[in-house]
């Protein structure tokens, strides 16, 4: 009798446990954040997009650019971007940038 009350205990104890600690693996996935690259300089980039939401974002060692564009150095001004970041981070790393084709403007 004794040997399930320690099993029940320890069911217990891992049922709670384990959430706990899967918990911070999962508020480290990664957010997207879209729109157009408002200012860059050797190490922040600023994106907006167009709903008045303007995010900084730093560059770290291990910051990757992929898409049109292949380095930091040669994103621009008014280039489409998609940056990958964790919303634990203070300041907002920039973990991954997906430079995007340009999008075209609507024939009025």
């Amino acid at each position: 009798m004794r040997k399930v009350g320690c099993r029940t205990v320890l069911i217990a104890f891992l049922a709670t446990a384990v959430p706990l600690v899967m918990s911070s693996d999962v508020s480290a996935q990664y957010r997207a954040f879209a729109g157009k690259v408002q200012k860059i300089s050797k190490n922040e980039i600023q994106v907006d997009n167009r709903k008045g939401d303007k995010i900084s974002f730093v560059r770290t060692d291990a910051t990757v650019v992929v898409g049109e564009k292949k380095s930091w150095g040669a994103i621009e001004k008014n280039d489409w971007v998609s940056v990958s970041w964790k919303m634990m981070d203070d300041p907002r790393v920039a973990y991954r940038i997906d430079v995007m084709p340009p999008k075209k403007e609507a024939d009025r």
